[in-house]
């Protein structure tokens, strides 16, 4: 996607004008608490640059899965404290997103003041992106500004109707992660290679048909490479394996042979009788599982050929981790590379981007979610963005440039 197909914030003039800012501040909470404020900070430089230039700010965000009711535990009102502190300045809160308490709290906003408005979602039309309720968010705003890339893969009256309506551009996150995909996927600098891990190939089939395809190396590790372990005639042992998949992973080799995308599979493994903490484990050749043990990660030579094949690369995108490594000893394959990749970037050798929850949790056990060029907290949108599926959100503001 090249960087000149959207607008950003630089190519709209927003002062005095009331600017709607879709935003991503889906955040988790507990007992009424923000527990994890990475995407309310997230969403701060585009929400101060837009108040700093003299913009009425309109945050529109959605929040859990209201499924078009009135949720009380699902009101963005505890958000608005949190925000506030964020943003070091008072933010005020309309008790919904559309009719005249929405419009009320827009109409009373001075220049460089902002407003929190209800979950979207307490309204059934937003998922259904329907027409008249695109109309009764649009009337709110003179500009629409989309920095949430976390929901880009859904075509809902906030993400991508509005933009239909009304001047639309990227905020500083959307076009940050578009830039960054850009580089890893778009027009990357090669040799790329992808690292995809993971427990099922069911959930990734689409992922690795449209890797092999563009990059030269592909690593895949966690319970998917037993399934292509097993589809090659190999012992796995009691390890999550999808069987009934075989046919498919000789079909994706098969498919990356043809595009001349080198796939590397573990070349030893560590074992184990149980996925527990302190299960006593051992390091076999990845031929020789025992049929009462199971795979839960790498082994050293694996992480070795894997630490020397992404040195060899200019671009690394990475999708889930290498083993089990919600339990150590079995993070151990997935923290080796990592900080490998980390050192790599550091070293200005590397570009390096990764997406996906299992993706951010297992960098920030190895300490190097903050190393890399770039780690997307979008999830579903992230991955979709790598099976080279069109995302509606950025699709939109593509046409409204």
């Amino acid at each position: 996607m090249p960087k000149a197909s959207f607008k950003t914030i630089d190519t709209v003039d927003v002062a005095g004008k009331r600017v709607l800012v879709r935003v991503d501040l889906n955040v988790p909470m507990k007992n009424g608490k923000v527990t994890d404020a990475t995407r309310i900070e997230r969403a701060v430089p585009t929400l101060s640059e837009l108040a700093a230039k003299g913009a009425r700010v309109v945050v529109l965000s959605h929040f859990g899965r209201p499924d078009g009711k009135r949720v009380p535990e699902m009101s963005l009102k505890p958000l608005v404290e949190p925000l506030s502190q964020a943003l070091g300045k008072p933010v005020s809160f309309a008790e919904d997103c559309i009719g005249p308490l929405a419009e009320g709290a827009v109409r009373s906003l001075k220049p460089g003041e902002v407003v929190l408005l209800e979950n979207l979602r307490f309204h059934k039309e937003e998922e259904k992106n329907d027409t008249a309720f695109i109309d009764k968010l649009s009337v709110l705003g003179d500009v629409y500004i989309n920095d949430a890339f976390s929901t880009a893969h859904r075509a809902h009256a906030s993400t991508e109707g509005i933009a239909n309506r009304l001047p639309a551009a990227a905020g500083r996150l959307m076009q940050a992660e578009l830039e960054a995909l850009d580089k890893a996927l778009g027009s990357p600098k090669r040799p790329v290679c992808a690292v995809v891990g993971g427990a099922k190939v069911s959930s990734k089939l689409d992922l690795l048909g449209n890797l092999v395809g563009r990059v030269d190396k592909l690593i895949i590790g966690g319970g998917m490479a037993n399934t292509f372990l097993h589809a090659q005639g190999i012992n796995v042992g009691k390890s999550l394996c999808e069987k009934d998949l075989a046919a498919t992973a000789i079909e994706i080799l098969e498919k990356a042979k043809a595009a001349k995308c080198t796939v590397l599979l573990p070349v030893d493994v560590v074992v184990a009788a149980e996925f527990k903490a302190g299960a006593p484990s051992k390091v076999v050749d990845a031929t020789a599982c025992p049929d009462d043990q199971m795979i839960l990660d790498v082994g050293p030579k694996s992480i070795v050929l894997y630490q020397k094949e992404v040195g060899d690369c200019a671009t690394l995108v990475w999708n889930g981790p290498l083993g089990a490594f919600e339990i150590p000893p079995f993070d151990t394959g997935t923290v080796a590379l990592a900080r490998t990749v980390a050192q790599l970037t550091g070293d200005h050798k590397l570009l390096s981007v990764a997406g996906g929850g299992d993706t951010v949790a297992a960098l920030a056990v190895a300490g190097v979610e903050e190393r890399f060029s770039y780690v997307s907290t979008a999830g579903g949108a992230f991955l979709e963005w790598m099976e080279g599926k069109t995302l509606p959100g950025v699709a939109a503001l593509i046409r409204a440039a």
